[in-house]
């Protein structure tokens, strides 16, 4: 977003305020554990953040992704370790003396001042000049799209709009790092998304650090440039959104990331493992996994296509299965797939047309789901998972779904 207005004095010819020219804003964690009593919210996390970044964390209400961010802000301060921004150690310092800034879900702003004065509110607070108060606040108001509502009392806004002053009143005062603990959270799904893209482009455009905290995975892959899944305290895998989404490191990342198929296997050779109950399919990955090392084969359902029982090539992996169910999703159509007496798989197919809709097997069909071989991944049961699933108490009419939300 362009601004035709002049910039505060301490802003450079570029266009640019101070924290977009080049100020520092990485984050560090060294060791960090948080326990509340005897419980542990988080567990001797290392993470590092790069200046610059739009990082999200990710993960379940209690996977300590909150609690991350606050510790990261000063709202509460590290058991064990150390937290760093731009390789200084600030555990113990309060929040007002870290060079970051938060933004919650609930907005915060007060009701009885316009926007301009909740913009400039921090300003005053610092004892910053009247003009370049001024300056600042018209400046981060026409960023976020709101100069014309600046007299505007936050009553008389959307919740959309007010998010936004929120954000533009965390950006006056030139933070090296801004954080957001799920600020779209309380918006409705068609506002959410227009402001994912508003968000995103308001980042590349200040040009700091944001770190970003949600459960929505959607919301996580569109906005991040890296994404740390969380659970149980502990980080599961750190990476780009393509590769968390394309090859999760265990079965937790496969199950919270989209909708997965994982299909339990055995490491067969240095190049194969075998399905369960299903065919031995060739892949690079096995070579990870010691012979007769238990696995999980993920693939994705829109990865998968539906092929009658005796049609489908010979030449690519599949399974058979019984057609479960079929459900109208608008821009594609669901279908549940019992593969085997304990697993399910989910395939995502587009409704193309509506002739070929009607085409599609119904409820009791017997079928072949494929799949091409670069479309799935191997990938291991997570430690909490696996120790959660050692002290169960397993009923032999509990039944486990391939298909994991």
């Amino acid at each position: 977003m362009e601004s035709s207005l002049d910039l505060p004095p301490d802003e450079g010819d570029n266009g640019k305020t101070g924290h977009e020219s080049g100020a520092e804003g990485s984050v560090r964690l060294e060791g960090v554990t948080k326990k509340f009593g005897s419980f542990a919210a988080v567990k001797d996390m290392d993470l590092e953040i790069a200046n610059g970044e739009f990082f999200t964390m990710l993960g379940p209400s209690g996977c300590g992704k909150t609690t991350t961010l606050r510790m990261i802000a000063g709202f509460e301060q590290p058991t064990e370790g150390k937290v760093l921004i731009d390789d200084v150690d600030v555990a113990g310092q309060p929040a007002y003396k870290r060079p970051t800034n938060t933004v919650f879900q609930s907005y915060a702003l007060f009701p009885h001042m316009n926007l301009e004065e909740n913009v400039a509110f921090g300003l005053k607070r610092k004892k910053v000049g009247k003009s370049e108060i001024k300056k600042r606040v018209a400046y981060e108001l026409e960023r976020v799209g709101l100069s014309r509502e600046a007299k505007r009392k936050p009553a008389q806004l959307s919740g959309g709009q007010q998010q936004r002053v929120a954000l533009a009143r965390a950006l006056v005062n030139l933070p090296k790092v801004l954080l957001l603990d799920e600020p779209l959270g309380a918006l409705d799904l068609k506002l959410r998304k227009g402001l994912q893209v508003q968000l995103k482009n308001i980042q590349r455009d200040v040009g700091i650090t944001f770190v970003y905290v949600t459960h929505d995975q959607e919301e996580a892959l569109t906005m991040s440039d890296r994404i740390a899944v969380m659970d149980e305290g502990r980080i599961e895998q750190c990476g780009g959104p393509e590769e968390v989404y394309e090859r999760p490191a265990t079965t937790f990342v496969a199950g919270f990331i989209g909708v997965s198929n994982l299909l339990p296997a055995v490491a067969a050779s240095g190049s194969e493992i075998k399905i369960d109950g299903g065919p031995t399919v060739s892949t690079p990955e096995a070579a990870d996994f010691s012979a007769d090392e238990r696995c999980f084969a993920v693939v994705r359902p829109e990865k998968l296509t539906v092929s009658a029982a005796d049609e489908a090539p010979s030449d690519r992996p599949s399974v058979d299965g019984v057609v479960e169910s079929s459900l109208y999703l608008g821009t594609s159509t669901q279908m549940v797939v019992r593969v085997a007496d304990d697993v399910k798989m989910t395939v995502l197919i587009p409704n193309a047309s509506e002739a070929e809709r009607h085409q599609l097997p119904g409820g009791g069909s017997r079928v072949k789901l494929v799949w091409e071989p670069d479309h799935m991944h191997l990938t291991s049961e997570s430690p909490e998972e696996s120790a959660s699933a050692d002290t169960a108490d397993v009923s032999p009419d509990n039944e486990k779904e391939g298909a994991t939300a």
